[in-house]
């Protein structure tokens, strides 16, 4: 925003003084038919002021080159996502088309249809006649479950225009030290004496 102001009082500037030198010139000239000069200008005033104009005149066509290529820039990104929007347009259409389960003829009278051409102008580019196109027409409104040309335009704008839903982030699993890692696998197991206590048998002694 501050170098949007920046750039626009600096725009502002440079039409001044190329106003100011075009009025200055435009009077000299009115001046010098008329006689109105009464004081003729010094030549330090007169060379600065063509100064000032040679350099308002190189800054303007600086300037405007600059502008003109900024122009087409935009222009050539502008074209380049409108190509994106047509290429994702036609992929939801031939979505819908699949799902309604459309035959072939009834896809390409879609199209017209969605492209804004009469009943009469597709069945002439179809070579087909007008009721036909119109039975076509009625077959794709049943299956897509809507009332009219406008309705149908309103699916594909509708799905365009909808949000994609945010992406759940993945779970993070804490990692663990390569060298407590390996501590918990080689853990030795508890001494057996420790799980069972020793238990000792007397024996009788045995006599002869």
């Amino acid at each position: 925003m501050r170098r949007r102001l920046q750039v626009t009082i600096a725009l502002f500037l440079l039409f001044a003084v190329q106003l100011l030198c075009s009025l200055f010139f435009v009077w000299d000239i009115i001046a010098g038919v008329l006689g109105l000069r009464r004081e003729p200008l010094s030549w330090e005033t007169r060379e600065l002021i063509e100064m000032g104009a040679s350099v308002g005149l190189v800054l303007g066509v600086t300037l405007g080159a600059v502008l003109l290529a900024r122009a087409l820039l935009r222009n050539r990104e502008m074209e380049g996502r409108l190509r994106q929007v047509s290429g994702a347009f036609a992929v939801v259409l031939e979505e819908r088309f699949v799902q309604w389960g459309l035959t072939r003829s009834e896809r390409d009278v879609a199209w017209f249809t969605i492209k804004g051409l009469s009943i009469a102008e597709i069945a002439r580019l179809r070579g087909t006649s007008e009721g036909t196109v119109k039975a076509h027409s009625n077959a794709i409104y049943r299956k897509a479950g809507v009332t009219g040309r406008t309705q149908l335009l309103s699916v594909f704008i509708e799905e365009l225009m909808e949000p994609q839903p945010p992406q759940a982030p993945s779970p993070k699993i804490a990692s663990v030290p390569t060298g407590e890692r390996t501590a918990r696998a080689v853990k030795p197991a508890p001494a057996a004496a420790a799980l069972k206590p020793a238990v000792k048998l007397a024996r009788p002694d045995a006599k002869a």
